[in-house]
């Protein structure tokens, strides 16, 4: 995801997004102690989309609260 596309997203698709993101990192953690994955730089890219879903979530609640 690209950060403009992170941005337009409602705080509900975030939380929905950050979901959907933990299950994905968590299956491929999973994958990965079986058997090596194809490409490791995958589960990198996850835990880096979660943080910034998480920090994206945190700017809009932080929005919400000071208006």
């Amino acid at each position: 995801m690209k950060k403009n596309e992170i941005k337009a997203l409602s705080v509900e698709q975030l939380q929905e997004q950050i979901n959907a993101e933990k299950e994905r990192l968590l299956k491929l953690k999973f994958a990965h102690a079986i058997s090596p994955v194809e490409n490791p730089m995958r589960i990198r890219e996850s835990r880096k989309l979660i943080a910034r879903l998480y920090t994206e979530l945190t700017l809009k609640t932080r929005q919400t609260q000071n208006s």
